[in-house]
């Protein structure tokens, strides 16, 4: 369980964004990888249904800035929690789902957070094509856990935190839970930031 070297690979994730009725916004998914565990990630097949562990965001405001073809949308300093979920609960029908089980650490972005939704004029109008974004996290805190019979804690594996690079559809989902307004499927990948571990010390 040693720390990764800068830049190595710490995780990919799949998820959605989700747009609640108040304009606010959130993302909650699942890892298809996380660096240092030498366990199961699924109960089964990979799904949500099926992820021992989840992420999800605390709900935050976002703005928006048009620049031609470009649709950038400004995401505010918040956190995201990682949790180990021993028996499989995920739902996108029920985003709140992917927070359940054991909170294994906690993540700040360090910054305002920039998506970027390219479209372009295919003959029958402007129509969106891509949206990537990119931020970096510092590691807030983390708690150790046991799994299939190993202990691991995620604050020495990662030490000072990620940067995540994301892809996220540009054909929002069908139908949308209750109290959301518009729901996008998007995957990340993370490298892991140079540094030795300090946890809890971001005001």
């Amino acid at each position: 369980m040693s720390q990764l070297r800068p830049a190595e690979l710490a995780w990919y994730v799949t998820g959605r964004f989700y747009r609640g009725t108040d304009d606010r916004l959130a993302d909650y998914g699942y890892f298809i990888h996380l660096a240092g565990l030498d366990c199961p990630l699924f109960n089964g097949a990979p799904s949500e249904k099926t992820a021992h562990f989840t992420f999800a965001a605390r709900p935050f405001a976002a703005s928006t800035i048009v620049n031609g073809e470009l649709n950038l949308a400004l995401d505010a300093v918040g956190d995201f929690s990682l949790f180990l979920q021993r028996e499989p609960c995920g739902d996108f029908d029920d985003p709140q789902s992917f927070a359940g089980g054991e909170c294994v650490a906690t993540f700040r972005r360090t910054s305002m957070v920039v998506g970027t939704t390219v479209s372009a004029d295919n003959g029958a109008g402007s129509q969106p094509v891509v949206s990537l974004n990119a931020f970096s996290a510092r590691l807030v805190s983390s708690a150790p856990f046991t799994f299939e019979g190993r202990q691991y804690d995620l604050g020495p594996i990662l030490g000072y935190g990620i940067t995540q690079f994301g892809t996220a559809a540009t054909t929002p989902v069908s139908p949308v839970p209750a109290g959301y307004s518009t729901v996008v499927p998007f995957s990340g990948s993370a490298i892991a930031l140079a540094g030795v571990q300090a946890l809890a010390r971001y005001p």
